[in-house]
């Protein structure tokens, strides 16, 4: 075993360890947290509001948000994708602001053939432009059971985050021009809706809807955030750690473990797609 993949192999070891600790705690109440939005019935609270679905079929998919908005914070949700064969679908679970230049921080699962890797797709907008597109293959079977989503979004960076290992940063980088969602509040939305005409292999593999309906299963939502109304937050007591929190470079480094071995797209390596030149933010650390 070479050193990179020893590395890798103790980094996930640990991963699934905190993944467990964390499903016993922080279980959010989805019937008083967060509204199913659409798709007549396909959206489920169960277990005493301590498990959702969402489901699609071949005449609608479904989908729900907070009730509130946030204003900065860490917020942690687990999922479990659709199993099988979900080549079509999208499952997408993402914070958003209203208006016409929104902000937006996005997950967005791709499904695929039975055995095949799911994508995980990651964007950022900022007033209404995003264009900054990563995406991951997964070091796990993310159907085969839950595991832990989160974004950390604070005045000095966006950091998504798999099972607390981070894969993506996203800095402030006003200074040079660039602008920096921490001016709108957003909802946490998520939603499972049929994409065949590019989700899967741009659209080449469509959905076999004699395998609907495709559920996805949401538990464990934690946001420890502040709270938006009205024009004013409201944010816990005292300091939070995550108000501050960066990537120390232990944690630098497991993320560029994770882009080196499992990142399959980066905006800022597609030069056919910025003949021009690269946008700002790709040549900045």
């Amino acid at each position: 075993m070479d050193q990179s993949t020893l590395i890798l192999s103790l980094l996930f070891t640990f991963t699934a360890l905190t993944t467990t600790l964390f499903s016993s705690g922080f279980a959010g109440t989805f019937d008083t947290q967060f509204d199913i939005t659409w798709g007549d019935g396909r959206g489920k609270v169960l277990n005493n509001g301590e498990l959702l679905t969402l489901s699609l079929d071949s005449a609608s998919g479904s989908g729900f948000q907070t009730k509130n908005e946030y204003l900065f914070g860490k917020i942690d949700m687990q999922l479990k994708l659709v199993p099988g064969n979900s080549a079509g679908t999208v499952t997408a679970y993402y914070l958003k602001s209203n208006g016409d230049t929104w902000d937006e921080i996005d997950f967005e699962f791709l499904g695929n053939l039975t055995s095949d890797p799911y994508t995980m797709h990651t964007n950022v907008f900022t007033q209404g432009k995003g264009d900054r597109e990563q995406q991951f293959h997964l070091w796990f079977d993310p159907t085969a059971d839950f595991h832990t989503y989160s974004v950390l979004w604070n005045p000095h960076h966006i950091i998504f985050m798999v099972d607390e290992v981070p894969v993506r940063q996203f800095k402030n980088l006003e200074h040079r021009g660039i602008p920096y969602p921490k001016m709108q509040p957003m909802r946490l939305y998520s939603s499972i809706w049929n994409a065949d005409q590019w989700a899967t292999r741009g659209g080449l593999v469509k959905t076999d809807w004699s395998k609907a309906p495709f559920t996805a299963s949401y538990r464990n939502f934690r946001a420890d955030a502040c709270v938006s109304s009205g024009g004013k937050s409201s944010c816990p007591a005292g300091s939070p750690r995550w108000f501050s929190q960066g990537l120390d470079l232990r944690a630098e480094d497991k993320m560029r473990l994770v882009q080196s071995k499992f990142m399959v797209y980066n905006y800022c390596t597609d030069s056919k797609r910025f003949p021009q030149g690269f946008p700002k933010e790709c040549h900045l650390h």
